[in-house]
């Protein structure tokens, strides 16, 4: 496995800012942009359960009609790419026992070997109202958030996370009700405009001693 040296890092990761302005006329390439949505398969989730759905959404005439629903911000439009992370709307036995059955297939064994995991996992869900398990959802996908935007930045691309938008109006012109989704979260990906003033704009961060506590 190669590594990026902690130097480069922290040069990506101080690059990156929350992008205002886009440059519409630069695209993300396929290659990369495939691996962006491998990133998201490859996010981390609580029990491995992977309670989303993640839109990458390039089409145009689909982000105008989301334009008006996101406070007229220009990055949906503007992007590259726009990815909706949307929440599963329920966790029933059969999305444990169908992610049960996918472990199976990829790692061997069987499901009387998984049974004390499917249990607790069962435990998990079943503690919690309808309410309660679409927050944890949705909180979930923030996960996904995070590492979509490190792994943008890491490829040279800029991101904008926006969390000013109708969800309800984003899950109605997505269909995503019909499919047990619901909007949580966005981000635009793309190319930052040579006119966004914030890409020039210090950094403001309290410093490493007020935010980090090593014990």
């Amino acid at each position: 496995m190669s590594e990026i040296s902690p130097s480069n890092l922290l040069e990506q990761l101080q690059w990156r800012y929350a992008t205002k302005a886009f440059d519409p006329s630069q695209i993300i390439s396929d290659e990369q942009i495939a691996a962006i949505e491998q990133s998201l398969v490859l996010t981390p989730s609580s029990f491995g359960l992977q309670p989303w759905h993640f839109l990458v959404i390039s089409s145009q005439e689909i982000r105008q009609q989301l334009l008006p629903n996101s406070w007229n911000q220009r990055q949906v439009v503007d992007c590259s790419h726009f990815v909706v992370l949307a929440a599963k709307t329920s966790m029933a036995e059969a999305d444990i026992d169908r992610f049960l059955e996918r472990q199976i297939a990829v790692r061997g064994g069987s499901m009387q070997e998984l049974s004390a995991y499917r249990d607790m996992m069962l435990g998990f869900t079943s503690s919690m109202d309808a309410d309660k398990l679409l927050q944890w959802a949705k909180l979930q996908t923030y996960i996904a958030l995070g590492q979509l935007m490190t792994s943008a930045a890491l490829l040279g691309i800029d991101g904008c996370p926006m969390e000013g938008i109708d969800p309800v109006a984003y899950d109605k012109i997505l269909d995503l009700p019909s499919k047990g989704l619901t909007t949580s979260v966005a981000c635009a990906l793309g190319y930052r405009s040579k006119e966004d003033a914030y890409a020039a704009v210090a950094k403001v961060r309290f410093e490493k001693s007020e935010l980090i506590t090593t014990q």
